[in-house]
């Protein structure tokens, strides 16, 4: 007899976001939806407004990529305005983001998935001495994992659990039988867990040293950056690269060592793709590396499309095949719209409360707040794994390099890149690419500065170019594409639509029926234990879910919530 199970909230994630999936006798999941259980309204809050100020309140989409989203939407509008910016807006632009995939991967797998891995009670069981000599079996100067450093983590965690005082790790599928590393593996990554908490503190520190502050960076502006001050000055540049090479010896020493680590232990679920989906990948491309245009230039994640899994050929990315559909998402209509075009006009119809007593999702109708992106009417899946297949079959110089070097450490095959581990994998070569590209930036910013370019801003005749206009932003967050569509009339946006990556991963079946990338991952899992679906959580967080980025909030009686009015001309 097949079993239902809820996961509601879905914990270890940035918003609200509930599984429902339904297991065999054998324990192997049939069918599975995903349902995010907010909305988000900010298509609408912009539309009136100066398109110059969109950015600073469609970062407010996500609390986590602020900047990501900041800078999409300013893209947006220089598109629309056909306005290039200078090289060193570039560069700037691209240290930001780059600190902030640096600071979003890490804390992503350590403080959001890792425990989905590591069984912190058996950490407990480790012996220091054996532990130290285990770590060096994955790093020639492991990072924090002596003997003592160990014994000090070991003796910490003893006395939290002592205490009572269990703080992230309460409430943990503990002693599941899905966990598969040693008692001293697991040591080595809770240290490194510890660890990480105090150095993401670095690389937000990056991202405030050109961004103003972090999170909601204010620097970027349309046109270019205000951070004039800060790139002439050599202290502000030093400062970002001593930073930067501190957090780099982590992840190379530690972050891309528990990876392998765990790959190798968990290695029979990826070589068999277990969470694998919809195996078709899709990267808008991002970070350029020249100026010749946005949408011309040299990107270090190449664009393109990966369908069924082949790596022998990679189809472009053309943004007209973009739609959002809404046959089971609460929204009004059932048109199959380009973002040009989109519609946000919330219909919620609930859930369906059972003899059991539980509410279900009414699956055969809308039962999620995020709309149903396709490409070209096919799903997608997008991400640091879409980022490194596409770049990997592409024949791209430098991903090759990185994707072929850490499977060379673990022995692995490529096809285990289509697995849950193998999207927790690429999301570690990702970061320890953009670790060591960055200095390559930094540099060049120093050199540009140096050599008298001074140059910020590209000037523009704003009453000229607004009078009509439409444009859009398109390129990469760290958790996958992201897209601003805007058009502006007489100075004002008229439209607005944002299709995030958890839009794209998270979404709920089609009009054909076809499954979101959330929901293909999670069929033909098996659960050790269906009261504790670690797998679930375990594949689900692999995507690392921003549903924050996709919805947000509304009031389904339709009542309004408030209203404001801010008066700009008066003095302070």
């Amino acid at each position: 007899m097949s079993e239902h199970i809820i996961v509601d909230p879905v914990t270890r994630i940035e918003g609200h976001l509930r599984i429902e999936a339904k297991i065999d006798d054998n324990n192997v999941i049939t069918d599975a939806y995903s349902s995010s259980t907010m909305f988000r309204g900010i298509e609408e809050i912009l539309k009136g407004r100066d398109p110059r100020d969109c950015g600073l309140l469609a970062m407010r989409i996500c609390g986590v990529c602020t900047g990501t989203h900041y800078q999409r939407s300013i893209e947006a509008v220089e598109h629309a305005f056909d306005i290039t910016i200078p090289k060193n807006a570039r560069l700037v632009r691209n240290l930001v983001q780059g600190a902030l995939y640096l600071h979003d991967h890490v804390v992503h797998f350590y403080h959001l998935h890792g425990l989905d891995w590591v069984d912190i009670t058996k950490a407990l069981e480790a012996d220091p001495k054996k532990a130290a000599a285990e770590a060096l079996k994955w790093a020639k100067t492991p990072y924090g994992a002596s003997e003592g450093e160990l014994l000090k983590v070991k003796e910490r965690v003893a006395k939290f659990v002592k205490q009572g005082r269990l703080g992230p790790f309460a409430k943990g599928y503990w002693g599941n039988k899905s966990y598969k590393l040693t008692p001293e593996q697991n040591l080595i990554a809770t240290a490194h867990y510890l660890q990480a908490l105090d150095l993401q503190r670095d690389a937000a520190k990056m991202m405030a040293i050109f961004g103003g502050k972090m999170p909601h960076p204010q620097s970027f502006v349309v046109g270019g950056v205000t951070c004039v001050q800060d790139i002439q000055n050599p202290s502000r540049i030093s400062l970002f690269k001593t930073l930067l090479k501190k957090f780099r010896a982590f992840i190379k020493d530690a972050y891309i060592p528990d990876i392998l680590m765990a790959g190798t232990e968990y290695a029979d679920e990826a070589l068999d793709g277990t969470g694998a989906g919809l195996m078709n990948f899709m990267s808008y491309g991002d970070f350029r590396l020249d100026d010749t245009g946005f949408y011309e230039s040299e990107l270090l994640f190449p664009k393109g499309i990966v369908k069924n899994g082949d790596l022998s050929k990679v189809y472009d990315v053309d943004q007209e095949k973009i739609t959002e559909d809404v046959t089971h998402a609460w929204y009004k209509g059932s048109d199959n719209l380009h973002p040009f075009d989109g519609k946000t006009e919330p219909e919620y119809t609930g859930l369906e409360k059972k003899s059991d007593g539980y509410a279900y999702l009414k699956t055969d109708e809308k039962y999620s707040w995020i709309k149903s992106p396709l490409y070209d009417d096919e799903r997608m899946e997008v991400g640091p794994l879409a980022r490194m297949v596409v770049g990997y079959a592409k024949g791209d110089e430098r991903i090759t390099k990185y994707v072929n070097g850490f499977l060379k450490k673990g022995n692995l095959p490529a096809k285990v890149l289509f697995s849950t581990v193998g999207r927790t994998a690429a999301r570690a070569i990702e970061t320890e690419l953009m670790a060591d590209v960055m200095l390559e930036w930094v540099d060049e910013l120093a050199a540009n500065v140096a050599g008298g370019d001074l140059s910020t801003w590209t000037e523009f005749d704003f009453d000229k170019v607004s009078t009509k206009a439409m444009g859009y932003g398109m390129a990469e967050a760290p958790r996958g594409g992201l897209g601003h569509w805007v058009k502006v009339e007489d100075g004002q946006v008229v439209n607005y639509q944002a299709v995030v990556p958890s839009t794209w991963n998270a979404a709920p079946r089609d009009y054909k029926g076809r499954m979101g990338a959330y929901e293909a991952s999670l069929v033909g899992t098996k659960v050790a234990d269906p009261k504790q679906p670690l797998e679930i959580l375990r594949t689900v967080h692999s995507f690392d879910p921003c549903i924050a980025c996709a919805v947000h909030i509304v009031d389904s009686k339709g009542k309004e919530l408030g209203s404001f009015k801010v008066d700009t001309s008066c003095a302070v």
